[in-house]
């Protein structure tokens, strides 16, 4: 018998594990596996197309797909300006009353705390811990964090540090910032007691997307993230909280890139102007551009009597499986006014980078650097290095003291080879050992063995209310 909040719901944690899959529960992960056999077994999810992030959680928070929610990618083309906008924070993008609004219905008065996870900026949850940067004027870029209230932002980095913005995404990215993250985990749940804590863990998609699901450094980094939820657990027996576990998307081995803005330049149905010695993207003269975002491409059609064409072009690439039009976007449930006039899907082992220059001599300055808001498309060649070890580090010096000398430089360290790449997601249907997962007390899940990944939504409702499915 657990012993409820204040407002009368059941404390409950939602640990969201990114790329966590179905065969991860093994000898490398004995703490989440013990979690498994408690609960009498684990569930499978299949995610909204594409299984991306943003989408994935949008589906969480909201309990409803893409064509609903809006989250038809990790980011789309604002049509009115004819802007591309990746990883945008503000919840108000989701549509739809998120996951703590409808319990607030039944609990007035319940807390939440809602902790890395995306969507998380204007947000009607009571707490919230976000990455957000500081850039100064010269090009800097600080880490930093945005909080609600705003004084746990200054309260955590005075326990716990600076949050290790270069070991969140980058070439660096490792175990370090899911550790962080879950160290303010546990000191917002003891300082703020909320009913329902959310909780982004992000380590295993940095592992999984530059090695691949069978890569060297797996189960190593498998045991790492493990190490790190079984002290999660702990603090979540201690409050007496029910604990989820769930995952968003599961990683396939990435055999083939494809370059659909290349095939739409070479066309010349994109066009670039030159800007600092490369190829800039002239949307302006354009008349499509696909945003790519890991194995799906939403095709905008600027000059919409361009799109048959583009189509035929797009249709014809190998690793495409297929090239869905405005009337056909219904049945993977992305028939929203933000999806593009086509969608791409990829097949198996395929995805699609975002590169629009023929020739990596002319590729923008910015190509070769992390810069997630400037790219018009996901780059997971971020997580690389473009050059050994001992290179970067020497290039990173140089970097540094150029930039202590107050001269603007850039740390061009991302190499253009997208087959460096192991690792790629997006797809649904995938080996269900790929499949991502759900780890809750059976009592509280419904009797099937795969569930929609929008499911969990109501999984959680159930868990606030101690009611049994």
């Amino acid at each position: 018998m657990t012993t409820a909040h204040p407002s009368g719901a059941q404390r409950t944690v939602v640990l969201v594990t990114a790329a966590l899959s179905a065969r991860h529960l093994n000898a490398d992960t004995p703490h989440l596996r013990e979690l498994a056999r408690d609960f009498g077994g684990v569930r499978t999810l299949r995610p909204s197309a594409p299984a991306v992030t943003c989408t994935s959680q949008g589906d969480l928070l909201t309990g409803q797909p893409p064509r609903y929610h809006g989250a038809v990618a990790n980011g789309w083309m604002d049509r009115d300006q004819c802007e591309v906008r990746l990883w945008r924070q503000s919840n108000r993008l989701l549509q739809g009353p998120m996951v703590w609004e409808t319990a607030r219905q039944r609990f007035p008065g319940m807390t939440v705390a809602n902790l890395f996870g995306w969507f998380n900026m204007f947000s009607s949850a009571d707490i919230t811990v976000t990455p957000r940067p500081k850039y100064a004027a010269d090009g800097r870029k600080h880490p930093d964090i945005l909080s609600t209230p705003r004084a746990l932002r200054d309260r955590l980095q005075a326990e716990l540090g600076h949050f290790p913005l270069f070991n969140f995404w980058g070439p660096r990215a490792d175990i370090r910032s899911t550790e962080w993250i879950a160290q303010a985990t546990q000191r917002v749940m003891q300082w703020h007691d909320p009913a329902l804590t959310l909780c982004y863990l992000p380590h295993m998609d940095y592992v999984l997307q530059r090695e691949g699901p069978n890569g060297a450094h797996v189960r190593q980094e498998l045991r790492e993230l493990d190490r790190v939820i079984a002290d999660l657990l702990q603090a979540c027996h201690k409050r007496d909280a029910r604990v989820i576990v769930c995952s968003d998307y599961g990683i396939e081995q990435a055999t083939q890139v494809v370059h659909p803005n290349q095939a739409l330049h070479a066309a010349g149905l994109l066009a670039a102007r030159e800007e600092f010695g490369g190829d800039a993207l002239d949307l302006n003269a354009s008349r499509v551009f696909a945003v790519c975002d890991h194995q799906i491409a939403h095709v905008y059609g600027i000059d919409p009597t361009a799109l048959p064409e583009a189509r035929e072009i797009l249709s014809a690439l190998p690793g495409v499986e297929r090239v869905l039009g405005a009337d056909e976007l219904h049945e993977v449930e992305l028939d929203h006014p933000r999806s593009g006039d086509l969608v791409m899907l990829a097949k198996p082992g395929a995805w699609f980078a975002y590169p629009w220059w023929l020739s990596d001599r002319v590729a923008p300055d910015y190509a070769r650097t992390v810069d997630i808001h400037r790219k018009p498309g996901y780059d997971p060649c971020e997580l690389l290095l473009s050059d050994s070890p001992m290179v970067a580090n020497a290039k990173f010096a140089w970097f540094k003291l150029r930039k202590s000398l107050g001269f603007r430089a850039l740390l061009q360290l991302t190499p253009l080879d997208a087959s460096l790449v192991q690792g790629t997601h997006g797809r649904v249907d995938l080996d269900p050992a790929l499949d991502p997962v759900l780890l809750a007390e059976g009592a509280f899940l419904p009797d099937h063995a795969r569930l929609p990944l929008r499911s969990v939504h109501d999984v959680i409702l159930r868990h606030l209310a101690g009611e049994h499915a």
